[in-house]
């Protein structure tokens, strides 16, 4: 039995407050059960070296959790004085997941810094990043678009993320901490609105898994997202 009695196809709850005094262009706290996240959108004039003679701009990524974001304390990557490998590989994911759906030729000279901090951790803090940063992001431009700075929208599509696993043999939508922990098959799927997949991630945690297993993943992935994609719509409707 799934906590709160969720069914395999179902998300947990999810919940999107956007941040209007914050002093980042665009941010909002995504919660996705228990798991919390804070979403910033920073605009900088400042480019990547191997950027600084072309007519890109670029978007980027960093993701970290707090300390007491779990059970047991972390130490700060900052006192350990590196970045975890898996906070790298995440914060690559963000990056790499919105800019395929944003044309970096219509904000030349500028670079957006995506901050995806983890304040609760239960599962799915890197699906959760990827939709909250779409959504902070489109508020952002949103604000440049007003305000003139951009001409038109460098924002092709709308994009998101979800998580999903084999768990006991039974396929399952949108993981917590206690599934994905115990999952034979752990997989991530990003899905734009209506122009594909930017990437999936998927691997045999205990065992190998078969084709018919993955397309029973993709499909719930898919469920999910549509439902994901409807809440973003409904949020960023009036910004």
């Amino acid at each position: 039995m799934r906590k709160f009695n969720r069914k395999y196809n179902e998300l947990r709850q999810i919940k999107v407050q956007i941040c209007e005094d914050h002093f980042a262009e665009g941010a909002c706290i995504i919660n996705l059960g228990k798991t919390s996240v804070l979403c910033s959108a920073t605009i900088d004039s400042s480019l990547p070296k191997w950027l600084k003679k072309s007519n890109s701009g670029w978007i980027t990524a960093e993701y970290s959790m707090l300390p007491r974001a779990t059970q047991e304390r972390n130490i700060r990557e900052i006192t350990s004085g590196k970045k975890s490998s898996r906070s790298s590989e995440i914060q690559r994911l963000i990056g790499r997941s919105i800019r395929s759906i944003f044309d970096l030729s219509l904000i030349p000279n500028k670079q957006i810094i995506l901050d995806c901090d983890v304040i609760q951790a239960d599962g799915g803090t890197r699906t959760a990043s990827i939709t909250g940063s779409f959504i902070s992001l489109s508020i952002a431009v949103s604000k440049l678009l007003k305000r003139k700075i951009l001409k038109s929208n460098p924002i092709k599509n709308y994009i998101c993320a979800i998580s999903c696993g084999i768990v006991e043999g039974q396929p399952l939508l949108d993981l917590d901490y206690s599934e994905d922990s115990v999952a034979e098959v752990d997989a991530n799927f990003v899905f734009s609105n209506n122009s594909g997949i930017s990437e999936i991630q998927i691997s045999g945690e205990k065992n190998t898994f078969s084709k018919k297993q993955l397309l029973e993943l993709y499909a719930l992935a898919e469920k999910g997202c549509n439902e994901i994609l409807e809440i973003q719509k409904k949020i960023l409707k009036n910004e």
